[in-house]
């Protein structure tokens, strides 16, 4: 099997000439490393190729190219984010004429021109692409409202919240449509990702879930369906209590199984790898960064054997920090591939 028919035939079906295998996105510090180490051009095509992954991750927002120079979502009123508790502009928001009256980004400073070059590059050398408007609605209203506001107002005040949901959700919805109906053939799956849960716990109960969060990513996943479009979600973080959800919601893989994180480890998973596709799980607080080589393929190997060929070998966090050392991501690659 080549690349593109491995990923599209797990997606469907769960099963393949062998495991998947992505080596992340490591962040840009990080990344430079490894392709120096490695001897190749310092960006993410030149690493994948280098490093057999299966595919290449190339998000949406790269289409972003306002004529006015707009920022995609100016949560704080062109104030600096120091933290995620920050008070954003709807922090002491009232009414929906306000959120109305917001200076909302329009889906036209989108230009599909990048993206389309960028995936055209990845299918050139056979790698199957994940794309599409990155959507991470959850995080920008929660910027907008200031993350204490968020969470008090989904009881106090939850017209506003449902609101400026509505608002980031419809631009996505239009975005997404744009990019599916000129890329779509050139993308292999819709890639989304929102951080639903903390190292403990969700970062709100099931019920919250529920209501202000589930409705809007069945929108999302119901548009890529519309285009054959297989669904991979991101979520870091402990979520187990609404992976069940998510299944029914409709999504085909979940990504990054934060391997620490209460609830996420392989073997209490795997009562759902007949239903979707994992992808991840190795993990990058303790074993990549810290553990011997040989350490990460032993892993890597348990991983397999748990969860079955319907599994894509990738670290816990797709974003590689500069304390992982590259042979200890080769020693995942080939364990990976073996």
């Amino acid at each position: 099997m080549n690349r593109k028919k491995r990923i599209r035939s797990l997606l469907a079906d769960r099963k393949a000439d062998r495991n998947g295998f992505w080596t992340g996105y490591p962040t840009e510090e990080a990344l430079k490393i490894y392709c120096k180490e490695l001897g190749i051009k310092a960006d993410q095509l030149s690493l994948a190729r280098k490093m057999k992954s299966d595919f290449l991750w190339i998000p949406g927002e790269l289409c972003w190219a306002p004529k006015d120079g707009q920022k995609l979502f100016d949560v704080h009123g062109g104030k600096e984010q120091k933290s995620l508790s920050q008070p954003g502009v709807f922090a002491n928001c009232e009414t929906i004429e306000e959120i109305e009256d917001f200076d909302w980004p329009n889906p036209d400073g989108f230009d599909f021109s990048k993206l389309s070059t960028h995936l055209s590059g990845a299918r050139l050398f056979g790698f199957a692409t994940m794309s599409g408007m990155w959507s991470p609605f959850f995080h920008i209203v929660d910027a907008f409202f200031g993350m204490e506001n968020y969470y008090c107002k989904m009881y106090t005040h939850p017209e506003l919240v449902e609101a400026v949901t509505e608002r980031i959700i419809d631009f996505y919805l239009i975005a997404n449509k744009r990019c599916f109906e000129k890329l779509g053939k050139k993308i292999d799956c819709f890639f989304m990702g929102n951080d639903f849960g903390s190292q403990r716990d969700l970062l709100i109960s099931p019920k919250m879930f529920e209501r202000f969060v589930l409705p809007y990513l069945k929108k999302l996943i119901d548009l890529a369906k519309s285009y054959d479009l297989p669904v991979m979600l991101h979520s870091c973080g402990s979520i187990a209590k609404v992976i069940p959800m998510l299944i029914d919601a409709g999504i085909d893989a979940l990504h990054p199984l934060q391997a620490k994180a209460a609830g996420m480890e392989a073997t209490s998973l795997a009562q759902y790898k007949n239903d979707i596709v994992f992808v991840g799980g190795v993990d990058t607080q303790e074993l990549l960064p810290f553990k011997s080589a040989q350490e990460v393929k032993e892993e890597v190997y348990r991983l397999k054997d748990i969860f079955g060929d319907g599994f894509i070998v990738s670290p816990s966090h797709e974003g590689l920090l500069p304390n992982v050392p590259l042979e200890n991501v080769i020693a995942m690659r080939d364990a990976a591939l073996e």
